[in-house]
């Protein structure tokens, strides 16, 4: 079994009194992606700001690769080796889409691993070739979730935190951006961890997830037994006849892993 990287235990986190996560607890393994499901309002992006240093948990502990980095400053975590690509994508819009890239960049000093990355993101995302010299405030709100993965890819992460990777796109390119994600953990072995409300997408795309609800996690289990699971079916997939008839699902190739 892989190596667990990142790892959360009991963390609370609130917004003034409110809590918005409580006594989560989970682990992502090396090399995996992994993903949380559930409800706008649940909590998951909370869990993702909290991890990555924006939010300070209340209580709980986080430790990414052994090492405790609980409320620690974002840019030692980001240093650390993990990348947030956070809701609604974030770009500097009044920066050229090669300046953004390079944004990603700002904690390496191996030029040329610099360069091979560049080129690798270009050949995920061909159309930020094309528009390299553009603001990139003048993107599409696809090509824009292009160039905030490809930022992240940029810092060269063990692991990369993905919320929301769909929001506002059309069906096509919400598929074409799960494809690439795939293939970026295949063929890079990059760790990540998704947050998303479109299950079915997020569930053919991870290998293990999580169902929250209400700030606190109520499943777990790899992503092929959820799926057959009665409550994710009808509540996250649509489904309510649990034979075969009527559900589309699509598949990762088999040569991405």
């Amino acid at each position: 079994m892989s190596q667990t990287i990142l790892e959360l235990l009991n963390v609370e986190s609130a917004y003034g009194p409110i809590k918005a996560i409580r006594g989560v607890s989970l682990k992502v393994r090396d090399g995996e992606i992994a993903t949380v499901l559930g409800s706008n309002g649940a909590g998951k992006t909370t869990i993702l700001k909290t991890i990555s240093g924006i939010i300070d948990p209340r209580k709980g502990s986080i430790s990414f690769h052994g090492e405790n980095i609980t409320a620690r400053d974002p840019a030692l975590i980001v240093r650390r080796g993990l990348s947030h690509v956070p809701e609604g994508r974030e770009v500097f819009p009044l920066l050229s889409v090669r300046d953004n890239l390079m944004m990603g960049a700002y904690t390496r000093a191996d030029r040329d691993g610099v360069q091979r990355d560049l080129e690798a993101v270009y050949g995920y995302f061909p159309i930020l070739r094309e528009r390299e010299a553009q603001d990139a405030g003048l993107l599409s709100g696809g090509q824009q979730q292009m160039l905030a993965i490809s930022r992240a890819i940029m810092a060269a992460p063990r692991l990369i935190l993905l919320d929301e990777p769909s929001l506002g796109l059309s069906p096509r390119l919400t598929r074409e951006i799960f494809e690439i994600v795939v293939r970026i953990n295949r063929e890079r072995g990059t760790t990540m961890l998704l947050v998303e409300q479109n299950a079915n997408m997020a569930l053919n795309a991870a290998d293990y997830g999580y169902v929250l609800e209400n700030g606190r996690i109520v499943m777990e289990d790899n992503c092929e037994a959820l799926r057959e699971k009665e409550d994710i079916r009808e509540f996250y997939l649509g489904i309510r006849d649990t034979g075969a008839r009527g559900e589309r699902r699509w598949k990762r190739k088999k040569t991405w892993r």
